[in-house]
């Protein structure tokens, strides 16, 4: 058989890729992809339009490389490779692989929820007793100074009367202040209000105000008010945590907020005017021979008003620390606090009249380092601390304004804590200007220095006091000033420990405190013993 010509050979179709200047790898990528555009089967799934766009390289892509087959043998046209790749799964695979987890977050002590939900009623109208005695207590210790400064002029005792006169004067513009400042009445079209407070009238007419809106409130106690707030607070009902909610109208709000001013007031009133009126008064009776009872009426309204603010410290310090519960002193927890207050104040001002009727005025020095320290302790704690001003206190004021009002809170913390126990700690560098948590460390600090102080007070008044309270055993005096600062500690003790409304809430209560700090020892034998009690038992199982 004769051989085929050459010219009927078939020559198969070679490419010549002699004149491009591509590599070999592309060469070799670009027979992979019309190996793979000529095979039977269509591709079907991404993986294999992967690999294509993996042999590609470098090679352009064009726009039939943009198809991605999809199920139902239907492919889909996108406009760019970058849309193509937001549905590759392969792509996503990866982009998943690459993304980092997310880091798992510290676990944290689980906030105790309450268990149920109480539905409560519409807030019961409650006449406004405090209001009226505030306002009783302001009135009749006005009244009361003046008459006793207008005898003390009619008998030539300038001094007394100007002295009197001063302390009246000091806390009666305060009070008005504090009632301004609470009610905002000064962004307010008020005018005949203000030009009460100018005359020092502005407790009697805000007290009158409070008791119009209770009586209107009582006429109309069976209508349904449009502005209507919900409020829901914490509370302890059988020694369960349940949130209680309840609806508070507006003029029940505004009757509230009388409320609230007037216990700012009256703690102002207190310590600002009553406490120093009440040393005073008791100063000029410890060295004159006369007792008018004018003057036993004033000390009688100071004494009140001073007890009166000092237990209104504790419920208001509550009140801040715990205000996310609802709480109610029962007449126990009320008659403690008040023997507490009254012990504490009574005893710690005879001690002061006493010792600067003793060294008159070398006293001063002692009582003026006293007094300097406390005021300027919360700022050097600021200024130490690092922190910047707080400007949450009112939104409309400047940063000299801001600074004002710090002063004046820094002023009656101060004078709060040269009488007695303030009930919380100031922090000037914290958002909430006081220390939330129970200090424990903070009270025993304040009363174990008071006490030191009282007891060298005592010392030298009855080493040096031979001329003061002459028909008096100046021994037995001082025996029972001291007996009863340490009896209305004891007092403070007890509150605390069963009668405090919110004491479950304490991390550690009086005795834990007392085992833990004043009684390091007693831990330290209790650790020996366990681990002795369990050596001896890992030797016992061991045998």
């Amino acid at each position: 058989m004769a051989a085929p010509s050459k010219k009927h050979v078939p020559i198969p179709y070679r490419p010549d890729f002699s004149r491009t200047n591509s590599s070999k790898e592309n060469r070799k990528s670009l027979f992979q992809l019309i190996n793979i555009l000529e095979s039977s089967s269509r591709i079907k799934n991404a993986s294999s339009s992967a690999s294509v766009r993996k042999a590609l390289g470098s090679v352009r892509v064009t726009e039939e490389q943009s198809r991605v087959p999809r199920s139902f043998g239907m492919d889909t046209i996108f406009e760019s490779i970058e849309e193509a790749n937001l549905y590759d799964p392969i792509e996503q695979e990866k982009k998943q692989e690459q993304v980092p987890e997310p880091e798992p977050e510290p676990k944290s002590k689980p906030e105790t929820k309450p268990k149920s939900v109480i539905q409560g009623t519409k807030t019961r109208c409650t006449f406004p007793y405090s209001i009226l005695f505030s306002t009783f207590l302001y009135c009749g210790e006005a009244s009361s100074a003046l008459y006793i400064a207008s005898i003390y002029h009619t008998s030539n005792q300038n001094n007394w009367m100007v002295y009197t006169m001063v302390f009246f004067l000091i806390a009666s513009i305060m009070d008005q202040l504090t009632l301004i400042f609470v009610h905002r009445d000064l962004t307010k079209d008020k005018p005949l209000l203000l030009l009460m407070h100018l005359i020092l009238l502005g407790p009697v007419v805000r007290c009158l105000e409070a008791m119009f809106k209770y009586y209107e409130m009582r006429q109309n106690s069976e209508e349904d008010e449009p502005y209507v707030s919900l409020i829901r607070k914490r509370m302890f009902i059988n020694d369960q945590e349940v949130l209680l909610e309840w609806e508070m109208s507006h003029s029940q709000r505004v009757l509230s907020m009388h409320r609230n001013a007037y216990k700012r007031m009256s703690q102002i009133q207190a310590f600002l005017g009553s406490v120093p009126q009440l040393t005073y008064q008791l100063y000029v009776t410890s060295i004159s021979t006369e007792m008018p009872i004018e003057r036993v009426v004033l000390m009688a309204f100071a004494l009140i008003s001073v007890t009166y603010g000092a237990t209104l410290c504790n419920m208001l310090a509550i009140q801040i620390k715990y205000d996310d519960y609802k709480f109610h002193l029962h007449i126990c927890d009320i008659i403690c606090v008040t023997i507490w207050r009254s012990l504490e104040i009574t005893s710690r001002l005879l001690i002061l009249v006493l010792f600067v009727a003793t060294l008159k005025s070398r006293a001063l020095p002692f009582l003026i380092i006293n007094y300097v320290i406390i005021l300027f302790e919360p700022w050097v704690r600021f200024w130490r601390s690092g922190a910047q001003m707080p400007n949450n206190i009112e939104k409309n004021f400047s940063y000299v304004g801001t600074l004002v009002v710090l002063a004046s809170i820094t002023i009656l913390y101060s004078a709060i804590s040269f009488s007695c126990w303030p009930a919380m700690q100031l922090r000037l560098d914290d958002r909430e200007l006081v220390e939330k948590s129970q200090n424990w460390n903070h009270m025993a600090v304040h009363y174990f220095v008071r006490l030191v102080e009282n007891i060298i007070m005592v010392l030298v008044f009855r080493s040096l006091g031979t001329k003061i309270l002459l028909d008096y055993c100046h021994t037995f005096i001082a025996l029972q000033l001291i007996l009863a600062y340490v009896i209305s500690i004891v007092f403070m003790l007890l509150f605390y420990q069963y009668l405090h409304p919110l004491r479950s809430l304490f991390p550690r209560n009086v005795i834990d405190y007392l085992h833990c700090v004043c009684c390091p020892w007693a831990s330290r034998v209790r650790s020996e013993n366990l681990e002795s009690t369990f050596e001896t038992q890992l030797r016992q199982s061991i045998v």
